[in-house]
């Protein structure tokens, strides 16, 4: 557990560490949740299953900071991105009450309530965000150091209350975790709120 986290702090800051080929600040600046599933695992060629661990942490009620991360895990459905990767990182953000909401239920369809769009990349792609203005989630992905906006329409992002229980002592459910404000960030999650609260401190509108 604590190197799956370790592995999300790991993809989370060498993505924002490269402005020119990551996410816009601008967008992750305005997300209400980050998603992040490092190594992603998927087979076949062009289309084939999926399957991976990860976590997803949500801004604090004031805007200021974020909470304390709650497991996840996606699973099924297919894209056409990455042909011959046997995993990818991905990175979700999630931009309104909608998305979040979704998210946060116990099983979510990416693509079904929640309209879901792969993102924008780079410093250059901040001035014409408002194209993805209407999108609830905005989808990422880095396999061998190439960084893209994927598709992940279809597949299936769950609460994972084992891994909450290996976290946190007791299956607490991920809009426990992530909205009441009174959960602890737990040692092993510190690093990965402090990236965080490092590129994004507080949310604009």
């Amino acid at each position: 557990m604590a190197q799956r986290i370790s592995e999300a702090n790991t993809v989370f800051s060498e993505i924002m560490a490269t402005p020119d080929k990551g996410i816009p600040t601008d967008l992750l600046n305005r997300a209400a949740c980050v998603v992040i599933v490092p190594s992603l695992k998927h087979g076949g060629f062009i289309v084939g299953a999926k399957y991976g661990k990860g976590f997803i942490s949500c801004r604090s009620k004031d805007g200021n900071g974020w909470s304390a991360p709650g497991a996840i895990r996606i699973e099924g459905g297919s894209f056409g991105l990455q042909i011959g990767a046997a995993a990818v990182d991905v990175i979700m953000l999630v931009m309104n009450d909608a998305g979040m909401n979704a998210v946060l239920s116990s099983q979510y369809t990416l693509g079904g309530q929640a309209s879901v769009a792969a993102g924008p990349v780079g410093r250059d792609a901040a001035a014409n965000t408002s194209g993805w203005a209407s999108a609830a989630i905005l989808s990422y992905s880095r396999s061998r150091g190439v960084f893209a906006g994927i598709s992940l329409q279809g597949s299936t992002l769950r609460q994972d209350l084992d891994d909450n229980n290996a976290l946190y002592g007791q299956k607490l459910e991920n809009k426990e975790i992530v909205t009441s404000g009174t959960v602890q960030v737990p040692a092993a999650a510190q690093s990965l709120v402090a990236s965080l609260n490092q590129y994004s401190p507080k949310r604009t509108t």
